[in-house]
């Protein structure tokens, strides 16, 4: 039997399937893997955050707060000590608080407002500036502190560091060169999820019924907010912190439910009262 010799194969290594179609799946399948991981990160993060007590928090927060120090002046400093009057009348109504509530002031002229680990809230010169009530302030103080009561900003930490630790292990990240300050400043770009912020929102509108005996004012800023977005001009608190129609209708339906005046006496805004 003789044997016939054949060329060989020049198609045995190519695909059958366009590139196109291949590189979409390689690109659906990353896709997938990284929603995957985000939920699982995002799931153990909730469930763990709890368990981390206020004085680690606390502990956490020293060096960063030694950098927030440094960089305010004298005019942030005694507005910081005006605002942080009206933060601890706030946090009284809060009796069973864990923390030991401390504020920052950034210099800046956009309105934003942040909570830290720690009991640390920071607020832009800007967000006090555009107040036109102490009211106002009032009820975005007690909306971040609704954030530590539930947690939000250590989950928001949590998941912003394990992101990072992954993405380094992967060779995508900062590695060292992502500075705890960085990481916690990531907190003003990341999105609470709607349930998050009503349940801020609730205990902001609580907290501000307990000060004031009405909650008048609590829903001006937002208001204001909405008119800026709608004309086209986002300010950062609105991109962290949705100021929907939706959502105002929401704190006056929860102050109409429990029997809270939408109207009474506003108090004069921070450092306009001389």
């Amino acid at each position: 039997m003789r044997s016939v010799d054949k060329l060989p194969d020049d198609q045995v290594n190519v695909s059958r399937n366009h590139p196109l179609s291949e590189a979409m799946t390689l690109i659906v399948g990353l896709c997938l893997i990284v929603g995957l991981v985000s939920v699982v990160i995002a799931t153990s993060v909730d469930l763990l955050a709890p368990l981390v007590s206020p004085k680690a928090e606390a502990h956490l927060l020293e060096p960063i707060w030694e950098q927030i120090d440094k960089q305010m002046d004298a005019t942030t400093q005694a507005q910081a000590k005006e605002v942080t009057s009206l933060l601890n009348r706030l946090s009284m109504h809060w009796v069973d608080r864990p923390y030991r509530f401390r504020l920052g002031i950034i210099k800046e002229e956009l309105p934003n407002a942040f909570a830290l680990p720690g009991g640390a809230i920071m607020v832009t010169s800007g967000l006090i500036a555009k107040a036109e009530s102490e009211n106002e302030l009032a009820f975005v103080l007690g909306h971040e502190l609704g954030h530590f009561r539930h947690r939000d900003h250590l989950k928001a930490l949590g998941r912003g560091v394990l992101f990072n630790l992954i993405l380094s292990m992967a060779g995508m990240g900062g590695g060292e060169s992502v500075s705890l300050l960085g990481t916690t400043g990531l907190l003003t770009e990341r999105h609470f999820s709607r349930d998050q912020e009503s349940a801020a929102d609730r205990f902001g509108l609580e907290l501000l019924y307990r000060e004031y005996g009405h909650v008048a004012g609590g829903t001006d800023f937002f208001k204001r907010l909405r008119q800026e977005v709608e004309g086209g001009n986002l300010t950062k608190y609105a991109d962290t912190h949705p100021v929907t129609a939706e959502r105002v209708a929401d704190l006056q339906k929860e102050a109409q439910a429990r029997a809270w005046g939408l109207e009474g006496a506003l108090r004069l805004p921070i450092g306009k009262r001389r």
